[in-house]
């Protein structure tokens, strides 16, 4: 399976650190504040699972200017999930208010809205609050922009860390669970690996039976050649020792991926895919009652690694 261009960065930058880098979650949340003189400014993330980063920003006109720098800082460090920043401005309810209007800049604003409404009648007028929080319109009151910008990237790099910090400890969790899954197929495939052999040796004891039931004299050697013979076809049929062998590749290929850490959602969900598709060949190759609960019981697992592979980045 291809890399994407994302999954390609981080494992460039992971190999220049030298170091595996976390496992995260795709799920995450968090929320920093910053007390301003003129008021409380809170930044607030939260991700959910999702195939490709999917970014929605909700924040006032006062912030949009920063919705490029905003993205750029959140791509850096989160890959996939459907991520939404928050950002809100209360200002302090203690605040004086100021004695009055700023006079020039009301009489030029209702002067370029009566002309504006000559040419477009039909246009909507300026109401109070969209005046009152004309920039100016309230002095010095109006928080100064330059400083919510620079709180706001600030609040960014705080939220990032403890958002990161939140996914890795998830990230810790559903490896765990997914390693406990991988444990419990290889011990199936240990478990049945040997079953083959005795399977056949119980049906060439079987089919012996059968002959002689048949045939009393079945001393003729044609007779023991077509044991053979069918002996042979049966233990082709029902070998799994390639299957058995996939499987065991597959998942320690999984427990690498896990280990590596990293955006590594895909490539796990990629084979959980060829993994499932061995434990449905074994299940069809399966000449047994045991082999085939066990082909069940591996499904089952590897479904349960599928959902939790669905909220790793």
């Amino acid at each position: 399976m291809k890399e994407t261009q994302q999954e390609r960065s981080a494992n460039d930058k992971q190999k220049r650190s030298g170091a595996p880098e976390s496992l995260r979650s795709m799920t995450g949340y968090a929320v920093e504040t910053a007390d301003l003189p003129s008021g409380q400014l809170s930044l607030e993330l939260r991700a959910v699972n999702s195939r490709f980063l999917d970014l929605t920003f909700r924040m006032g006109e006062d912030f949009r200017a920063l919705e490029p720098t905003l993205r750029a800082s959140i791509g850096e460090q989160v890959k996939r999930g459907k991520m939404e920043c928050r950002i809100n401005f209360m200002p302090r309810e203690d605040a004086a208010l100021p004695s009055g209007l700023n006079g020039p800049l009301l009489a030029q604003l209702q002067a370029l809205s009566h002309a504006t409404l000559d040419s477009f009648p039909e246009a909507r007028p300026l109401a109070v609050n969209e005046i009152l929080r004309w920039p100016g319109m309230l002095g010095d009151t109006t928080p100064d922009p330059q400083i919510l910008h620079a709180s706001a990237l600030n609040l960014m790099q705080t939220a990032l860390t403890q958002f990161n910090a939140s996914r890795t400890r998830e990230g810790d969790k559903l490896k765990a669970v997914i390693l406990d899954r991988v444990a419990g197929i290889r011990s199936h495939v240990e478990r049945i690996r040997p079953r083959t052999g005795e399977i056949v040796a119980a049906y060439r004891e079987k089919l012996g039976k059968r002959l002689e039931e048949l045939l009393p004299a079945a001393n003729n050697p044609l007779d023991r050649d077509r044991l053979n013979q069918e002996v042979i076809l049966f233990a082709q049929k029902i070998d799994v020792d390639e299957e058995l062998d996939r499987l065991e590749t597959h998942l320690d290929e999984v427990t690498r991926a896990l280990n590596a850490g990293g955006a590594a959602g895909k490539r796990l969900d990629f084979l959980m895919q060829e993994l499932n598709r061995e434990a449905n060949t074994l299940g069809s190759k399966s000449a047994s009652l045991e082999l085939t609960q066990t082909s069940v019981e591996l499904k089952v697992l590897i479904e349960q690694m599928r959902e939790q592979i669905q909220n790793i980045e």
